[in-house]
């Protein structure tokens, strides 16, 4: 009991499965590949916001739960988001994704960044391990420092 860490993935990028349950009928990687369409990118973004929708469901399961004097959610790290900027042409730039959680006092919320032009989205992943107690790590990937909280 003394790490506790899992992993969820919803489902494999390249799947072809259908949620229905998002109002979209399109497949979601069939979907990712919009082509730049207007109408195609509000389908996936159909996909996607019912994805997104999920998340409440997540964090109130830890928020409900207490150790000691705290939530779990305030001590835990969730990290969602996705591998694609754009998905359409396979893009890992400027990838969407959120924190959530308190991470044992390491995170205060409510704080929006947008990261220099160029910066690596492992700069991010870095920042997070070192937030976790992981100072002796230097890097991670293609980090090229901490990115500013």
């Amino acid at each position: 009991d003394m790490t506790r860490v899992f992993s969820f993935k919803l489902s494999r990028d390249s799947s072809a499965r259908v949620f229905p349950e998002s109002g979209s009928n399109a497949p979601f990687h069939p979907a990712s590949h919009h082509g730049n369409s207007e109408e195609n990118i509000l389908e996936f973004s159909k996909i996607n916001r019912y994805h997104f929708s999920m998340l409440p469901y997540l964090l109130e399961r830890p928020k409900e739960r207490t150790e000691g004097d705290q939530t779990l959610l305030d001590k835990t790290m969730v990290l969602w988001g996705s591998p694609m900027g754009d998905p359409n042409v396979h893009n890992h730039v400027r990838v969407p994704f959120l924190v959530a959680g308190g991470a044992n006092g390491q995170l205060d919320g409510n704080l929006h960044l947008k990261a220099p032009t160029g910066t690596p989205l492992a700069n991010v992943m870095l920042t997070l391990l070192h937030k976790l107690g992981m100072d002796d790590m230097d890097s991670f990937g293609d980090s090229t420092g901490d990115l500013a909280i």
